[in-house]
């Protein structure tokens, strides 16, 4: 980025109009495939006064190169190779999966995870696990939108109420039992995390008190659950969204507690989960996060499939969906600018109670609770409110069979794909893949070795570059998302200014950025149809 370029950035920010209020409107500039948009977004102003117990004082992430305004008067773009690579590959995440007696049965190979923070903190959420009492690996997407709280709560508890739907009712009645006696209870995930990853510890038994009493009434029914993958998760995301309404209107003597579950359902997020078991694809999502597939064509070339759509004022069946669930006399007031009721840009998402309680509902909750500012959460009815609920947390579940050229799934949130198409995804995870496979084999040694052979190599290998190329390819993309000019190539000084922008000025330019790559084993899938 030039120095008039990064001039303008700082010039734009110290005279942009802030209206006063409980909240501001912002003009929001958003690279989109080389061209800038401004559009206007409706914001919670943030109070954290000394002692608060708000969250996000809680889970601050490390600052780091980053300034804090832009009223600073030393203000600088600069950053080095290392230090932009320090800031990229701070939370990365792989796993690769065990192989068993020298193979690998597993339909996933491994997976490779990262994000980056625009929001301080970051309000995006991740999680991964492998399921041990039913079949299959998951992996989720949360975006966050009013702060981090429902996304954290979502990522935390989401994948274990779709484990629970998939399971038997002897698996339950046998955990049950363990849990009425007091004795160890069968595992449920096994969580893939990544070291800096929050947990909510404080509210960890209530959480697991509910998900006992999802499990409880599963029991109660009168036949075997017996849900349909597809089932199992359209029931859990929709029992996760009401127990989050249900938590916040029972009484709490625990302050901690109940603050956590009030910035729960009046915060929102998004959620994209995949379930991979064999050759079986389940893809659940709820909101503006998004599921592609890479494909490798039989002719070399590459192709994308999406799995999933963005539920928002831009997709038509959204449109419809939500004309035909309420009046027609609401219909031009239920989309305003691009936006449902002129407040969300998704359509779809969990706890954002604000749109989906009655007006009296919402006063009867806020009215006892203690100072409300300080947990960021404000009594705002918009216009034309009249016949809640507006927003729901149902998925939509796409089922997909994988075949051997199937070689990756992409999700992430909306930050990457605001910057990145799908099609330039898949051109740049592929990319990667045929660079690193191509490479290694003329890395080998050939005998007999010598000094000079082996000087030889290492010339090479510099020369091309190996040893800059991001071995997690999450951060690639996020490189390339944040980084790239109108070339589509990485510019440095691009990179360094958009991962040096103060936190007054960041959300601007790039929202927060989470991407999970998962790679299919074409040898297993292979086998699978060998077999059946």
């Amino acid at each position: 980025m030039s120095r008039t370029v990064s001039s303008w950035v700082l010039s734009s920010a110290r005279n942009s109009i802030v209206l006063q209020g409980k909240g501001r409107l912002y003009s929001i500039c958003i690279p989109n495939r080389n061209k800038i948009k401004w559009k206007l977004v409706f914001s919670k102003t943030r109070l954290y006064p000394a002692g608060s117990c708000s969250l996000d004082n809680i889970f601050s992430l490390k600052k780091a190169f980053r300034h804090t305004s832009t009223e600073e008067e030393h203000f600088s773009f600069q950053l080095s190779p290392s230090q932009i690579n320090d800031i990229l590959r701070a939370g990365e995440l792989s796993h690769k999966i065990l192989h068993l007696n020298g193979k690998n049965a597993n339909s996933v190979l491994r997976f490779e995870s990262n994000q980056l923070a625009s929001n301080t903190p970051i309000e995006d959420r991740r999680s991964a696990a492998t399921c041990l009492q039913t079949k299959g690996m998951m992996f989720g997407v949360f975006d966050g939108h009013a702060g981090s709280a429902c996304a954290q709560a979502v990522s935390e508890r989401l994948l274990h109420y779709i484990a629970v739907s998939l399971m038997s009712r002897q698996t339950l009645e046998e955990i049950e039992f363990a849990v009425e006696h007091m004795k160890p209870v069968l595992p449920i995930l096994q969580w893939h995390k990544h070291p800096n990853d929050v947990e909510y510890r404080e509210i960890t038994s209530q959480y697991f008190e509910n998900l006992r009493v999802y499990w409880q009434h599963l029991l109660d029914l009168d036949t075997e659950p017996g849900f349909s993958l597809e089932e199992a998760m359209i029931c859990a995301f929709k029992r996760l969204d009401s127990d989050i309404s249900l938590e916040v209107q029972a009484p709490q003597e625990n302050e901690l507690m109940r603050n956590i579950a009030l910035q729960v359902a009046f915060s929102g997020a998004t959620a994209c989960v995949a379930h991979v078991d064999g050759v079986h694809l389940h893809v659940a999502n709820t909101g503006d996060c998004r599921a592609i597939l890479g494909v490798h064509e039989e002719d070399g070339t590459w192709s994308t499939l999406p799995l999933t759509r963005d539920h928002n004022a831009f997709d038509e069946f959204e449109i419809r969906r939500l004309k035909r669930e309420h009046p027609r006399s609401e219909e031009k007031t239920l989309f305003v600018n691009d936006r449902l009721l002129g407040i969300l840009m998704p359509s779809r998402a969990f706890g954002d109670v604000q749109l989906k309680w009655s007006k009296e509902l919402q006063h009867s909750v806020l009215e006892n609770s203690c100072d409300l500012e300080a947990l960021n959460i404000y009594q705002y009815v918009p216009p034309n409110y009249h016949t809640p609920p507006y927003l729901t947390a149902e998925p939509e579940v796409t089922y997909h069979k994988l075949r051997s050229k199937d070689k990756f799934l992409v999700i992430a949130s909306d930050g990457l794909w605001e910057m990145l198409s799908n099609e330039k995804v898949v051109q740049l995870v592929a990319g990667q893949l045929t660079e690193l496979n191509v490479q290694k084999p003329q890395l080998a040694f050939e005998k007999p070795v010598n000094l000079g052979y082996m000087h030889s190599l290492l010339l090479q290998r510099k020369n091309r570059g190996i040893a800059s190329l991001d071995q997690n390819i999450a951060t690639h993309l996020i490189r390339h998302a944040i980084g790239s000019n109108e070339y589509g190539e990485v510019d440095q000084e691009k990179l360094a200014a958009m991962l040096t922008l103060p936190e007054d000025l960041a959300r601007m330019y790039r929202d927060d950025i989470t991407v999970t790559v998962v790679y299919f084993n074409s040898e297993t899938i292979e086998n699978y149809y060998r077999n059946n």
